[in-house]
């Protein structure tokens, strides 16, 4: 069994950070916590917390014992860069390279415990919303040619909602009072004098 665990953008340099997981690869999670508690390298405390968020979940999720489990991988990668720049001499601008870092762990087992799986936790089943029936407390949902045909009519019974995610439709724009899109709009919304 293979327990997995990431930290993503850790704001430290790849090459730093890979000195201090040499340190632990190989090591059982117990000996691994115990060497990174006294490493003296800024990287340790990252390094350690995600040692015991792998252990964590291991035992939470899967069951196992943490004196069974062992640092099977560790891996560090490097992550975006931020470049930031610094004046120097003569006028000249000189970039600074601000790395970080991805580290994945993945704990194994020194002896097979036999778990293949984790606890599958019950999930409520998702609301379902439906906007053809009107079933939502009778505010219905309509499309473009459901929008045309409310405007046409004058007594309409039900409220419409205009409903267009990415604004891509033209309905929305006539609804508007007070011009239409564009400049016009905008010249006959600004104050003068």
């Amino acid at each position: 069994m293979e327990v997995k665990a990431k930290l993503r953008y850790l704001r430290m340099s790849p090459r730093k950070v890979r000195l201090v997981a040499d340190l632990v690869r190989g090591k059982s999670a117990q000996s691994a916590l115990d060497q990174l508690q006294f490493a003296n390298k800024a990287a340790a405390k990252p390094v350690s917390k995600l040692v015991k968020s792998a252990v964590a979940n291991a035992v939470n999720n899967f069951s196992l014992e943490m004196n069974n489990l062992f640092v099977k991988e560790i891996s560090v990668d490097g992550g975006p860069t931020l470049k930031r720049w610094m004046p120097r001499a003569h006028g000249r601008a000189t970039p600074i390279m601000k790395r970080t870092s991805h580290v994945n762990i993945i704990l194994g087992e020194v002896n097979d415990s036999g778990v293949r799986e984790g606890k599958k936790t019950k999930l409520e089943s998702p609301v379902k919303l439906s906007a053809a029936t009107g079933e939502n407390e009778g505010i219905k949902v309509a499309g473009k040619d459901e929008l045309l045909e409310a405007e046409n009519t004058a007594n309409n019974e039900n409220p419409v909602i205009e409903h267009d995610p990415r604004n891509e439709g033209r309905v929305g724009h006539r609804r508007i009072e007070g011009g239409g899109k564009g400049f016009t709009k905008k010249s006959f919304q600004r104050k003068s004098g």
